[in-house]
């Protein structure tokens, strides 16, 4: 199963027209998507179509699952450019009525040319165009249009995230090493301490216990500097990240509460961090870390 951004647009354009009346006209629909933590749905339609909400509301629910989304819709109306030619009783009725009027209201204007024209072409238009099956069809092809610019995105952003797993699991074979000679190094630093101190001549404390002491402060300092267990934790997040980008489906808010849990280790790995070199490699895994979280918070 793909990997679905949340993140995505879709256009789509129908024309319908009505040969009784000589009339035209298109509709437009179009969807837009961002990210968001839950289906957030906005409508922004023309009157026609406000009965059809309902009905496009449960598409989008039956194929979405999470993201900002808001449906535009537009009608363009058009009239045939071609001259109505006026029926006779159409211009008997107009002359009559405009005797009437004129007989009340001998100052009204006469009617001009093309205001008769435009009574009779409004006259014979008819009943108007119902645009819900044609909604309900172009909602349709936004949606699948829209999936698709979905999956392409969240194809880039698996692709991404896998590239940024490989680097965090090279830079944890970095840091693995480091702590044994961290350890040997800081025990090395006790013993030539002790040595030293055996050399003042302090006759109260034997070898053999300076020796001991020595050891037992390396061990502490050991324990303290120890990431091991941060580091396994780290590389089965990065194993199970890597599983569910495989997977697909909807498998962001999993990602994001990992994202969180490699934060938290990088975040310890620092503070038990005793040389430059464990430090670096803390601070880029950070780095890389908070890349993975921004993209994340697109998928679905």
């Amino acid at each position: 199963m793909p990997v679905y951004s949340m993140t995505g647009y879709a256009s789509v354009q129908s024309t319908a027209s009505t040969t009784e009346t000589g009339s035209s006209g298109s509709m437009g629909l179009e969807i837009r998507s961002v990210n968001s933590r839950f289906l957030d749905l906005t409508f922004k339609l023309p009157e026609e179509l406000r009965a059809q909400e309902s009905a496009l509301r449960e598409m989008l629910m039956a194929q979405l699952k999470r993201g900002k989304i808001e449906v535009r819709a537009f009608i363009d109306r058009q009239h045939n450019a071609g001259v109505v030619e006026p029926n006779a009783k159409t211009l008997q009725r107009l002359n009559a009525a405009q005797d009437n009027i004129r007989a009340w209201l001998p100052q009204a204007a006469p009617l001009s040319v093309a205001e008769v024209m435009a009574l009779c072409a409004h006259q014979q238009s008819g009943p108007s165009q119902d645009w819900g099956p044609v909604a309900l069809s172009l909602m349709e092809q936004a949606i699948a249009g829209l999936r698709d610019a979905r999956q392409r995105e969240g194809k880039r952003l698996a692709e991404m995230l896998l590239d940024r797993i490989a680097q965090l699991q090279a830079l944890a074979q970095q840091a693995q090493p480091l702590i044994p000679q961290l350890v040997e190094q800081q025990r090395q630093r006790f013993l030539e301490r002790w040595k030293e101190a055996m050399a003042l001549g302090d006759e109260t404390v034997t070898p053999q216990a300076a020796q001991e002491r020595a050891l037992s402060e390396a061990t502490a300092f050991a324990i303290r500097i120890d990431v091991a267990e941060e580091l396994t934790r780290l590389a089965s997040h990065l194993d199970e990240i890597a599983r569910l980008i495989k997977k697909g489906g909807e498998i962001g808010k999993r990602l994001d509460f990992l994202i969180q849990e490699l934060h938290r280790e990088a975040n310890t790995m620092g503070s038990k961090s005793a040389a430059l070199e464990l430090t670096r490699v803390s601070v880029d895994m950070k780095v890389l870390i908070e890349q993975m979280r921004e993209q994340v918070q697109n998928i679905e």
